[in-house]
């Protein structure tokens, strides 16, 4: 199973008030990952990443540099093996705390399918 690597640009939109909303995605299909972060909070940066079938929120990361990650994780669901990477990687490149929420989810996942959603979700750190 492959899936193209398609990237889309990052747009940075001046929402006001001095915020800032930058997005990024990879993948294609059921298996495009995307994030969007906002940039509101003082010093500190907020992400929110979804794609898959159905985005919905399936964990909390919060990263503050020289701290350990604090994951808040809901019922079963997996996604902080995805998150965590994400604000770990967004904290130790800007140097301030950083909390990402989300999921992804694709119905009747295959082996393949997690493969690749984990793959993309790692395409995205470059954007952060």
């Amino acid at each position: 199973m492959s899936d193209p690597d398609e990237t889309t640009p990052l747009p940075s939109v001046e929402t006001g008030s001095g915020h800032v909303r930058t997005t990024g995605s990879t993948g294609q299909g059921r298996h495009r990952v995307w994030f969007e972060r906002h940039s509101q909070l003082h010093d500190d940066l907020v992400y929110i990443v979804g794609g898959g079938d159905r985005s919905h929120v399936g964990c909390v990361v919060l990263k503050v540099p020289g701290e350990e990650s604090k994951v808040v994780t809901r019922g079963t669901h997996k996604e902080h093996h995805i998150l965590v990477p994400i604000a770990e990687v967004a904290s130790e490149r800007y140097g301030v705390t950083v909390v990402v929420t989300g999921g992804v989810h694709i119905d009747d996942a295959s082996p393949e399918d997690i493969t690749l959603i984990v793959k993309n979700c790692e395409n995205l750190h470059s954007m952060l």
